[in-house]
């Protein structure tokens, strides 16, 4: 479990197809301290669970290898990873850490495409659209998880949403290089999820 709240942005250094293709190893540099990582433990990559295989240090720097499925790469913005590509990441939650986001499985749902960026005086205002299976789990004010960080529904309409970022979300994570036409990965509200399902039971 996540909270959305991101720790650190880290760059994919190394991006090996393994396993005939159904797998590809990512090598991520981060600042996190190494004698922390243990093989096996879960980091979340732009909102997506990923397993630690291996880890250390090179040039001063932290790095950790992980293996992406075919799966993940088909249904999430892995798709366009590369070297080079910054992700926002964050730990798994720890009992007794602070709750600052909202409960996030790390299981992204699905992509959103963003449809618009405003920069306001002492915040940015993004536009993004999704498939309509997604957006019927969107509300106003609800809790949507973005790239891996946890942020408030601003407004709904049909199947499209915005969001209001302020800047020291823009700074701590990816989302200050956001454009228009960029895809995100998106996670929705575990509770909506959970309501919608209750609902469809009991209809």
């Amino acid at each position: 479990m996540f909270t959305g709240i991101v720790t650190d942005i880290g760059e994919i250094v190394s991006f090996t197809p393994v396993a005939q293709g159904q797998l590809h190893r990512l090598r991520i540099a981060c600042r996190y301290d190494q004698t922390t990582i243990a093989d096996g433990a879960s980091i979340a990559s732009n909102g997506v669970c990923l397993t630690v295989v291996a880890s250390g240090v090179a040039g001063g720097k932290t790095w950790y290898d992980v293996d992406a499925a075919a799966e993940t790469l088909a249904l999430t913005t892995a798709k366009h990873w590369k070297v080079g590509t910054r992700l926002n990441l964050e730990r798994a939650l720890k009992i007794g850490d602070e709750l600052g986001g909202h409960i996030v499985a790390g299981h992204a749902d699905g992509i959103a495409t963003l449809v618009s960026r405003e920069d306001l005086p002492d915040m940015a205002r993004f536009e993004l659209s999704t498939t309509r299976e997604l957006a019927r789990f969107i509300a106003t004010k609800g809790s949507i998880t973005l790239d891996g960080v946890s942020l408030t529904v601003n407004t709904v309409r049909d199947v499209t949403f915005s969001v209001l970022i302020i800047p020291h979300t823009l700074s701590v994570t990816t989302i200050g290089g956001w454009k228009a036409g960029d895809e995100v990965n998106i996670e929705v509200d575990l509770m909506a999820r959970y309501a919608a399902r209750l609902t469809e039971m009991t209809a």
